[in-house]
């Protein structure tokens, strides 16, 4: 379910559609420099931080599907499901706050547990 003619909307579902089809760098053009990302490996601050902590993970996507989107003028919020290489099913959730066709903040939630698994098995750190 979408909720269509939210500004905040419009730029999250851009981001999202651009990231999920293995465009990264048209997604970044959604993100504010100063952007600040808190996610559970831990706060990010500016686009450099944020490329290095999304990146890789849009590199091992090979699915995508949007549950829900919701927005209004300033917020948006997008709950997704994904396959990656290491783990199936690895469902997400993002808030996003933009100013100006730009995301300047984001909160991810997902389940870092199996790919903190999958990593151990592969023989790399948790």
């Amino acid at each position: 379910m979408t909720d269509v003619g939210s500004p905040a909307l419009e730029t999250a579902l851009a981001y999202f559609q651009a990231w999920t089809n293995q465009d990264f760098d048209r997604a970044m053009t959604y993100i504010a420099e100063d952007i600040v990302c808190l996610a559970p490996a831990g706060r990010l601050e500016g686009a450099e931080a944020f490329r290095g902590f999304m990146g890789p993970f849009a590199k091992i996507l090979t699915r995508s599907s949007l549950i829900a989107a919701f927005g209004d003028d300033t917020t948006a919020l997008l709950m997704y499901d994904t396959d990656t290489l290491p783990v199936k099913d690895a469902p997400g959730a993002e808030c996003l706050t933009v100013e100006n066709g730009k995301i300047t903040r984001m909160r991810i939630i997902f389940d870092r547990l199996p790919f903190d698994a999958a990593r151990r098995a592969a023989g790399g750190q948790s």
